[in-house]
């Protein structure tokens, strides 16, 4: 098989998985669009924003940082309490990345929540190469942002509705992936743990500050608990 075809077949098995990430980003990009033009700025900074920060929460909490006194050190103590998760994410996918060779810089870069979900549980079709297939959905995710973005930016001081309730898109996507993935699983173990965990931290430590606990105790309890989920699987195989 040629290279060219090698890069056509992935993208064709890639693309579909990105459809509902799509939805959720075009609404989202424009609302951030939207949000950074009614904030006083042109059209490029969303564009470039998210062109290169590619972390939706971040660069929504970016505009006030933009607006206020100049602190590099808040600024990144915001970011790294915000995004913390996806040293989790890096984790998760240290076999997957791994032997991917230049398109490896990129599939960090790019890794954002639904990039994970996708690479993580994706059943990639046989014959399809499994790096430019991550590599595509990462590359597709991230034009979606950029180019809902982008469009938010330039019509935003056109289109004049009120935008609360849409960042509810990205809640209702993430509780399809779930919903499939616990369809997909016959041990629950991981989600209940997940569930559990989470629940208590946010009584424990409130809405603001629970994500960070909460990943921990799900790391924790995930690592404990793999040898015998690993030992369950193969079995069920057999």
């Amino acid at each position: 098989m040629s290279h060219k075809m090698k890069l056509i077949n992935a993208l064709k098995a890639a693309f579909p998985h990105t459809i509902p990430i799509f939805a959720g980003f075009w609404f989202l990009g424009m609302t951030y669009g939207i949000y950074m033009n009614v904030s006083g700025f042109s059209f490029w900074y969303p564009m470039l924003m998210s062109l290169t920060i590619f972390a939706g929460s971040m660069e929504f909490v970016t505009v006030s940082l933009l607006l206020g006194a100049f602190d590099p050190l808040q600024a990144l103590a915001m970011t790294l309490m915000i995004n913390a998760r996806h040293l989790f994410y890096g984790i998760s996918m240290l076999e997957k990345y791994r032997g991917n060779g230049l398109k490896d810089i990129y599939l960090i870069f790019g890794m954002c929540d639904e990039s994970f979900s996708i690479n993580y549980t994706a059943e990639i079709p046989v014959g399809v190469d499994k790096g430019w297939f991550m590599f595509f959905v990462t590359l597709l995710n991230h034009f979606y942002w950029v180019f809902g973005a982008t469009l938010g930016g330039i019509f935003g001081s056109l289109i004049h509705f009120n935008t609360e309730g849409l960042d509810f898109v990205m809640t209702a996507m993430f509780v399809v992936i779930f919903m499939e993935q616990w369809m997909k699983e016959k041990n629950h173990a991981s989600a209940y743990a997940g569930i559990v965990i989470s629940l208590l931290c946010l009584l424990a430590f409130g809405a603001e500050n629970f994500m960070i606990p909460a990943m921990t105790g799900i790391l924790g309890v995930l690592t404990l608990l793999r040898n015998p989920l690993q030992a369950e699987l193969k079995k069920a195989e057999e």
